[in-house]
């Protein structure tokens, strides 16, 4: 497959993921959504890898478990409970802010110095973040309008996951079958949200589910989970890691598509000129809209690993 059109196809289902498990999680508890979303979608997989297996060293489990930690662990944790809180709509922009994070994980970690117009592409990128997350402020002056702001952070850090993800992950997934990182990162991951599930389980049980539960369960086991993650691990194996996010901005145009009818969310003049920051200022920044030295913040980042 073409690894253009593959990561197309990931970012439009994930684009389509937010309103849609927005509606599921008004009837599922989110890290019960969670497990059964990835859990499942391992168990797909499983029976293909047991017959392919790649044997790993102890530093190729290392770097898989990573991916599967920030990827799936942090990433989804995040995006849940933000997601609970917060738009839909919102979450797809936020999440564009990931150059963001490069950038200062390269000034950080590799003490790269800053350029002017990069600096301030980045620092424009950044203020339009903040724009939509505090934009609860201005728009609800009720008293759950923390809640909303608490939700768009939510959203921050599951991005910040996202981009460790990619990072260790382009280069393991050069190496090791794409199912087989797939399986693990889903079944590790699904492993880690189980020690969340009893309290949801007070209050809920599988009986409750309805029509918002299932289809967040069959959405997110077959499409958002093994499809989406096996469509983007191998768009990322096969393409240079700044080409990656470029593919990122499809997400809100999916989203907005599908919460207007599913979950009468439009987008308001916040929305609209935190985005055009955002985009904006990471194209002032390079010329284009994605960038940053993925292979040298990764180095730094596992230099002190155990062989």
């Amino acid at each position: 497959m073409n690894p253009v059109l593959a990561l197309i196809i990931a970012n439009v289902v994930w684009g389509m993921a937010s309103p849609i498990f927005k509606f599921a999680l008004t009837n599922i508890p989110p890290f019960t959504l969670a497990f059964i979303r990835f859990f499942f979608a391992g168990l797909i997989f499983l029976p293909i890898v047991l017959n392919k297996w790649q044997k790993l060293s102890g530093r190729q489990w290392l770097e898989i478990l990573l991916v599967g930690f920030f990827g799936i662990t942090i990433n989804i944790s995040f995006f849940f409970l933000g997601l609970a809180k917060t738009e839909s709509i919102n979450v797809p922009v936020i999440a564009s802010s990931g150059p963001v994070f490069i950038y200062i994980l390269s000034i950080i970690f590799l003490k790269e110095k800053p350029k002017l117009k990069v600096l301030s592409g980045m620092m424009i990128a950044l203020i339009g973040v903040l724009f939509i997350i505090l934009s609860p402020l201005i728009l609800d002056g009720r008293k759950f309008v923390i809640g909303a702001i608490e939700g768009n952070l939510f959203i921050l850090l599951a991005t910040f996951g996202s981009v460790l993800q990619t990072i260790f992950g382009r280069d393991i997934l050069k190496k090791i079958n794409t199912i087989q990182v797939s399986a693990i990162t889903f079944l590790f991951g699904s492993l880690t949200f189980i020690p969340f599930i009893p309290k949801e389980f007070v209050n809920w049980d599988i009986s409750f589910l309805n029509i918002a539960g299932w289809t967040g369960i069959i959405f997110g086991v077959f499409f958002s989970s093994a499809l989406a993650y096996f469509l983007f691990y191998y768009g990322i194996s096969r393409l240079k890691a700044q080409e990656v996010g470029i593919f990122t901005y499809i997400d809100p145009i999916a989203a907005i598509i599908v919460a207007a009818p599913l979950l009468h969310e439009y987008p308001n003049w916040f929305y609209i000129f935190g985005s055009v920051l955002i985009f904006g200022g990471i194209y002032f920044a390079e010329g284009r809209v994605h960038w940053h030295p993925f292979h040298l913040v990764k180095k730094f980042l596992i230099s002190n690993l155990p062989n």
